[in-house]
């Protein structure tokens, strides 16, 4: 059985069974932090602690599932950075590019466990049929997530194996990959101009279906041509795209 985290051991004192019942700003008071709402310029959300009690500053004109993110993350800095203070940039949440060990890496970590908690998430995800956005959109409306943090949870708990990629116009920004997914396949730098991400991230399309493409698309492996993956994509709100590539060749994920 796996071993909850200190964020679900949380949840699990405060007699936590469904997502409607994570409220981030009670549980942040029950932490001794109040949460304050305001308009920053220079962040997207600020921790200032003494002793026992913290203040937590999150903007204002964020979105609502920003907001709760940044709470948590916030937390997170509460949980394992205590005495110390943060102002935490927008690049600095939510941001999947730093090092595991990186401060704001492990207060995402802390966010996502408190927000998408897996002993939650995964009996809800493992009954979805497949690994879709279709699939994580109607979860993350149940946890109040984003798409992206809702979609690196599915990779991590959703029915199929996958790997989710995210790009910008000038390239690859990230990538991560399920636990079944072997290392080996790791994702091209540069869009394939044959994927169907191609027109989402150059073109109009805001999103595509699952279809089925070559996987030398996607991986630049000289085995890649046997076989095919199932690709999904949508765009970013910030202009870029994210894609769902789910593994349907059992060889692809021998080791």
């Amino acid at each position: 059985m796996r071993t909850l985290t200190p964020a679900e051991k949380l949840l699990r004192s405060l007699g936590i069974t469904s997502p409607t019942e994570i409220d981030v700003e009670a549980i942040a008071w029950d932490a001794g932090a109040d949460v304050r709402f305001a308009q920053l310029d220079s962040c997207e959300a600020r921790i200032i602690g003494y002793g026992e009690r913290a203040i937590i500053t999150v903007e204002e004109r964020s979105l609502p599932t920003r907001k709760r993110f940044s709470i948590a993350h916030e937390l997170g800095h509460w949980r394992y950075h205590r005495g110390r203070s943060f102002v935490c940039r927008k690049d600095d949440i939510g941001n999947p590019t730093r090092g595991p060990a990186d401060p704001e890496r492990v207060a995402d970590a802390y966010a996502a466990d408190l927000l998408l908690p897996a002993y939650l998430f995964a009996p809800l995800a493992g009954k979805t049929k497949r690994t879709t956005f279709e699939a994580i959109d109607s979860l993350r409306a149940e946890f109040q997530t984003s798409r992206t943090a809702t979609a690196l949870r599915m990779v991590d708990y959703g029915p199929e194996p996958a790997m989710l990629v995210c790009h910008s116009p000038t390239g690859r920004l990230w990538f991560k990959r399920g636990p079944d997914v072997p290392d080996r396949w790791f994702p091209r730098a540069e869009l394939d101009a044959e994927s169907f991400a191609f027109e989402v991230l150059h073109g109009r399309t805001e999103r595509t279906p699952r279809s089925l493409i070559g996987a030398d698309a996607w991986f630049d492996r000289r085995d890649a041509e046997q076989y095919e993956v199932f690709e999904q994509t949508v765009r970013t709100a910030a202009g870029g795209s994210l894609t769902l590539l789910t593994f349907k060749s059992t060889e692809m994920l021998e080791s």
